[in-house]
């Protein structure tokens, strides 16, 4: 029998061993192992700014990107954005090379920026990879759609989804895109300038244009209805930005906070109407499973080709992350474009010639007009160059692999910084920081130019590139069109060249442009 102060004695030591496994096991994960992996990559001639316990590099990361933001882009080379956009990129690059490593708390991370090792990365040894997989609170608002998903259930998603992508479908949008943007020029430009000129901070003004025609590609005749669902979508996609820019702290989002709380409301109503929406069109067997939208201008729409093959829950998620990553894309694209034709008006005025030429003064484009608009796609080619939307991507090693002599360890993620591959001299020239849509004149022609295929990669790479590229490409090519069509514009004198990343690329304080009517 033993006695109250021998079992006292037998707990106390019991726990003091499992406090000592789970201090080991914290300084293994946050000190012994980080160390063996600096060491490992250094006798690779690997190096970077060093390991600090517990945060990594992300002080040094953090003081890097504020100072950068405090500034705007110098004046006499506008473009040379990266040293402010990838402000921690650009400064150890210079210290350590093209590759180097960084810490993104104890996890490390390979920095490659030769568009050989990226081809590997994406395409050649790309079973090796896996996407970086988002913290949960981003996905609460992005979606568990194909952005995120993984596997087996990521390429059963894309199968479904690519005829809705396919360009035959999406050229059928084309009426109604530049329908609307003529409406929006109309309301907010034509009316209010009275004959004159109109100040409109084109950040605000471009969203009703994704936020419409996607609404249009996903609904289809259904309009009404998905403009109130994605009504909410909008207002719960505006807390994803506040999400990626917080430190994730996990179980975060189950606390009863004010916006918690209103975030949990907007989910309820979303699901609830998108349920109600998907019930009837699988028992309407997906809109007959293929019959042919004649609304819209003939497009068959997302929601028929989802409807069929996935369960409600799935159809919520995709439609989340549908009109999250359309909307801000789209968006990001039309700004650095009008921005970049403001600041170069000899490109402008030949883009406009171009669709004059193309369309007539006044006749909307069409899906026959966008393959003749080759200055126009030059130009939106070299807006993607010098202002990709994702300004870097992340891959994770699911094994061992060697990369580029070196060996690199399973869980390594891999951090591949598009715009500094898009800046890149050695690859573009001298030129890489001027706004020169020119070197994309014989790609527009249907020429191969003497380029590495990783070089330009707006929409990221290999399997798992951006399914909505078409759309993108599409819609902007369309809005320039109109909006050069009826305007000539110039940036305004409180406009401040500012580009930053909290989530995508965007105008760190607007972008205030000045349009006048034609």
């Amino acid at each position: 029998m033993w006695w109250p102060w021998q079992w006292s004695a037998l707990a106390a030591a019991a726990a003091c061993f499992c406090l000592h496994v789970a201090a080991a096991r914290l300084m293994e994960a946050l000190w012994w192992r980080p160390r063996r992996l600096e060491r490992h990559f250094a006798r690779h001639g690997v190096h970077g700014p060093g390991y600090r316990f517990f945060v990594g590099s992300s002080i040094e990361l953090i003081r890097l990107m504020v100072d950068a933001s405090s500034r705007p882009a110098p004046p006499e080379a506008p473009h040379d954005v990266l040293p402010r956009v990838l402000a921690f990129y650009h400064h150890w690059r210079k210290l350590y090379g093209p590759k180097f490593l960084i810490w993104f708390g104890s996890t490390p991370r390979l920095t490659i920026s030769e568009p050989e090792l990226i081809r590997e990365v994406l395409l050649s040894r790309a079973e090796h990879f896996d996407r970086y997989e988002a913290p949960p609170l981003v996905c609460q608002f992005e979606g568990y759609g194909l952005t995120n998903l993984h596997g087996d259930e990521w390429a059963r998603r894309r199968k479904t989804l690519a005829p809705a992508f396919h360009t035959e479908n999406l050229k059928r949008l084309v009426p109604f895109v530049g329908e609307t943007v003529q409406r929006m020029l109309e309301e907010r430009v034509l009316e209010a300038a009275g004959g004159g000129e109109v100040e409109v901070d084109v950040t605000e003004w471009y969203p009703r244009l994704p936020q419409e025609a996607i609404t249009l590609a996903t609904f289809g005749r259904n309009f009404d209805e998905g403009s109130v669902v994605f009504r909410l979508l909008d207002e719960h996609a505006s807390y994803a930005t506040e999400a990626h820019t917080k430190v994730f702290i996990p179980g975060y989002r189950f606390l009863p906070t004010r916006r918690n709380r209103r975030v949990w409301k907007l989910d309820r109503g979303i699901r609830r109407l998108l349920a109600r929406f998907v019930a009837g069109m699988q028992s309407r067997g997906g809109d007959r499973q293929g019959e042919r939208r004649e609304d819209g201008g003939g497009v068959r729409d997302f929601m028929s080709f989802m409807a069929p093959a996935m369960t409600a829950d799935k159809i919520i998620e995709e439609c989340k992350n549908i009109f999250f990553a359309g909307k801000e894309t789209l968006t990001n694209l039309l700004t650095w474009a009008t921005v970049a034709l403001a600041m170069h008006p000899e490109w402008q005025d030949r883009a406009r010639w171009e669709v004059l030429a193309v369309c007539g003064r006044r006749g909307l484009p069409t899906k026959d007009h966008l393959p003749k608009l080759k200055t126009l796609g030059m130009i939106v080619n070299e807006t993607l160059r010098l202002y990709p939307p994702a300004v870097a991507i992340i891959r994770k090693t699911k094994r061992d692999v060697e990369l580029g002599g070196c060996v690199v360890p399973a869980g390594t993620e891999i951090l591949i910084p598009i715009m500094a591959v898009h800046h890149d001299t050695n690859v573009w020239g001298a030129d890489a920081t001027e706004f020169n849509p020119a070197r994309f004149a014989d790609s527009e022609a249907g020429n191969n130019r003497p380029r590495h295929p990783m070089a330009f990669m707006p929409f990221g790479g290999g399997a798992r590139v951006c399914i909505g590229q078409n759309l993108a490409l599409m819609e902007v090519k369309v809005a320039l069109a109109v909006v050069l069509q009826r305007c000539e514009f110039r940036l305004s004198p409180a406009y401040v060249h500012a580009p930053q990343v909290p989530m995508i690329l965007n105008p760190q304080h607007g972008a205030p442009v000045i349009f006048r009517p034609l």
